[in-house]
């Protein structure tokens, strides 16, 4: 039986880990992050990943640095004959290269589209149609190896980054028990990348990335906040307020339109008649905020937020 050691850190990974089990493969360790202060009291937190091994009882490793030699050693000590990573950092040579059959990675795009630390955020602010999952067999350069499955999901108009996460999140899982299927049974083909056309990168998202730009169309500034929704969320300032935005629908009555100013300034807010609605102007039209959260209060939904926020 092959002997697996299982590398991740967040939720996104754990659907793999389980699936794995459940179908009874050895998963002799697991790799994750070091605990990290989070939350008021910035207590230690485990990762999702080592809250799951340690109620499944198996051995966790959380190296800081993944060249130091005491680590290498533990990790050498499993004898797995594979490493599967998901959702963890990029790895030395010294560690993909250590099982006999070596490490595949799963990640939430299909390369070379959306290489890097965030392909679901981009694939949707980009205003993909489709995305889907990759698993591929590392090498020396991040997210290039030669393909050994995928699977393609479809976005639809209003999914937020959350909504695709969750779906990929289930998906992947299957798609890594097929992989180490095909690996186990021998036989199967690679395939190298297809670089015919220009690779899209996926670079982590940090906070000062996340402002809206009201100067764009009605569609980017969609896409950028369902991109974004629910981390890291998108911002704007509302009445010299920092606002997040989670939720926003570019359809509605055309019959509103005429209510306001095609001149207005973008980024300017306009409520409807009935104040139920809030509409934001961008460079080509307007936008309706359906969720959000002004500093020092709750997130809500529009009609929630207006009822006790005068604007």
């Amino acid at each position: 039986m092959l002997k697996i050691v299982f590398m991740g850190t967040p939720e996104f990974a754990v659907p793999s880990l389980s699936i794995l089990l459940e179908n009874n493969y050895s998963v002799v360790g697991v790799v994750t992050a070091p605990d990290k202060p989070a939350g008021r009291g910035k207590k230690l937190q485990a990762s999702a990943i080592k809250l799951f091994a340690q109620a499944k009882g198996i051995p966790v490793l959380q190296p800081e640095k993944l060249k130091d030699e005491a680590f290498l050693a533990e990790l050498k000590s499993l004898e797995a004959d594979l490493q599967i990573v998901v959702a963890f950092r990029m790895l030395p040579e010294v560690v993909w290269a250590m099982p006999r059959l070596g490490t595949f990675n799963l990640h939430a795009s299909l390369l070379p589209q959306y290489r890097g630390a965030a392909p679901i955020n981009w694939a949707i602010i980009q205003g993909e149609t489709q995305t889907g999952l990759s698993t591929f067999f590392l090498q020396q350069e991040i997210d290039t190896g030669n393909i050994i499955l995928q699977a393609s999901e479809p976005i639809g108009e209003n999914d937020t980054a959350g909504d695709l996460h969750e779906r990929l999140m289930q998906k992947g899982a299957g798609l890594v028990l097929e992989t180490v299927r095909q690996i186990e049974q021998g036989g199967f083909q690679t395939l190298a990348q297809d670089l015919s056309k220009p690779a899209t990168p996926a670079p982590k998202i940090f906070k000062e990335d996340c402002q809206i730009d009201w100067q764009k169309s009605v569609a980017s500034v969609h896409n950028f906040v369902r991109g974004l929704s629910p981390v890291p969320t998108a911002f704007t300032n509302l009445q010299d307020k920092y606002c997040k935005i989670y939720k926003t629908n570019k359809h509605f009555p055309d019959g509103w339109l005429s209510q306001f100013s095609p001149e207005q300034q973008a980024g300017a807010p306009w409520l409807t008649d009935n104040k139920h609605f809030l509409l934001m102007r961008c460079s080509d039209g307007f936008l309706s905020v359906e969720e959000l959260q002004l500093e020092g209060g709750k997130r809500l939904p529009i009609k929630a937020f207006l009822a006790g926020n005068k604007l």
